[in-house]
């Protein structure tokens, strides 16, 4: 098992930008698709973005392509979430999670964070 610890969430205006990121324990990381997903009040979970152990591979949710970026430094057992042009319907609770696969499903991943709050004012 992996330990997920998620940070950076906050209150920004919408167009603003925030960098979330999500630090592992252990010494397996690289071993661990990555994946980003999140949940508003009375919303189930949804996927985000998704990123392979090598970063080679990234998948996006169609309302986030093009303004979120992925990453990850395997070095420093770290998922990044580059988050720009935030809209109010982008208020969340954003949750990382490591699986075995580099899937958009939720049942893909087997280790979850806590999350972290951001909140997008209009």
């Amino acid at each position: 098992q992996v330990q997920l610890v998620e940070s950076g969430g906050g209150l920004v205006q919408a167009g603003g930008s925030l960098r979330l990121s999500c630090g592992a324990s252990g010494r397996t990381f690289r071993s661990y698709a990555m994946g980003w997903f999140r949940q508003a009040p009375g919303k189930e979970r949804e996927f985000v973005a998704a990123i392979s152990g090598s970063g080679g591979i990234t998948y996006y949710a169609d309302s986030v392509r093009g303004r979120f970026t992925i990453s990850r430094d395997n070095a420093k057992n770290t998922v990044y979430l580059q988050v720009n042009s935030l809209k109010p319907e982008d208020t969340a609770l954003y949750y990382c999670a490591a699986g075995s696969v580099t899937g958009r499903r939720r049942g893909e991943y087997e280790n979850w964070g806590r999350g972290t709050q951001v909140t997008v004012s209009s």
